[in-house]
């Protein structure tokens, strides 16, 4: 490349800046390097060592030759313009959130901060910016349930009672059934756990049958009834039910809550409560399971003994679950149960 003949004269105080910035370890490194490529011409090194030495291409040697040349140690200083401001105004916030709020035309499901960004021809981190002031993540999906029961509040306030004042002298147990548990085995051998690796299990698994698992959690101490069973029948929920009444003495009350299953209102329960006057069943809502606390210690068997759980039988399943409601009972404690807001539903 054709490059300017002018010699590089320096002053004094011009070579004592630059060997200051070229021996500077907290300076910019571009800055160090520009000094030093003009140290090193006006000591006469020729484009080819400087650029080994620094680095540099020889046009990049001449362009900052030539503005050295040109406005001496101003040249040195970097015109880089840097980007565009990226201001959010209200007026692009507003237009941002109204296309938040619709639906992409091209079939997904959801704007990321990107697709959005393209398609109002602006910045990703604006939009970023503007769901973050008002709260929005559209690609978190929440679900619920709606209780459609027309006397949801009567039933709710009853068995919110139960849990905040329940009569005095009665027993309330909360009851239910975890059907279709499944036996599961693994085909290969379970490999444990070791610094820096977590407990792994082989993808293939072998079913060896399924079992229902009835539990009465009582709401005073914590404590849990459990009972296996083949299967999920009224028959069964009565048997459950007969079991329950023989841990409690007959002159004491006994107050259940259940939900709406259909083998909790047969003619064998109404049967069953006809010849135990001191059992009082309490439904719950429909799709309101939440408000049942059983359901709480549920998830904890879940967690607990059935998600990793290794059973070579149903007759497996069936002790490992008998053996931790045993040890779950010498310290069992009640749950501490809250409803955030009953003015919002209940009356």
């Amino acid at each position: 490349m054709r490059t300017d003949a002018s010699e590089v004269l320096l002053t004094e105080a011009e070579r004592a800046e630059l060997e200051a910035c070229a021996r500077s370890r907290k300076g910019r490194a571009d800055a160090a390097r520009r000094a030093r490529i003009i140290l090193l011409l006006a000591d006469g090194t020729s484009y080819a060592e400087t650029a080994r030495a620094t680095g540099a291409s020889s046009a990049t040697i001449a362009l900052w030759k030539k503005r050295f040349l040109e406005d001496r140690l101003r040249g040195l200083r970097g015109r880089h313009q840097g980007s565009r401001p990226r201001v959010l105004t209200p007026k692009l916030e507003a237009r941002i959130l109204n296309w938040t709020r619709k639906k992409p035309p091209h079939g997904a499901t959801h704007w990321s901060t990107r697709t959005l960004g393209r398609h109002l021809g602006v910045n990703h981190t604006i939009i970023a910016r503007a769901w973050k002031r008002a709260g929005l993540q559209p690609h978190r999906l929440e679900r619920y349930l709606r209780s459609n029961d027309p006397d949801f509040e009567a039933k709710a306030a009853d068995i919110i009672g139960l849990y905040l004042d329940p009569p005095e002298h009665a027993v309330v147990f909360c009851v239910d059934e975890k059907t279709a548990i499944q036996a599961l085995d693994r085909r290969d051998p379970v490999l444990p756990l070791s610094p820096g690796r977590a407990e792994r299990h082989g993808f293939e698994y072998v079913r060896n049958g399924t079992l229902s698992l009835y539990a009465a959690l009582e709401t005073r101490t914590g404590a849990v009834i459990g009972k296996t069973a083949s299967k999920h029948t009224s028959d069964e929920f009565v048997a459950f039910l007969t079991e329950i009444t023989t841990t409690v003495s007959k002159k004491r009350e006994i107050h259940v809550i259940a939900d709406n299953l259909s083998a909790h209102k047969t003619k064998k329960v109404d049967a069953f409560l006809a010849q135990h006057p001191n059992v009082t069943l309490h439904f719950t809502p429909t799709y309101s399971s939440w408000l049942n606390q059983v359901e709480l210690w549920f998830s904890k068997v879940e967690r607990d003994v059935i998600a990793r759980g290794i059973f070579t039988s149903t007759a497996d399943l069936a002790r490992k679950l008998r053996r931790y409601i045993e040890h779950y009972n010498k310290s069992a404690t009640p749950f501490r149960w809250s409803y955030s807001d009953p003015s919002r539903r209940i009356a």
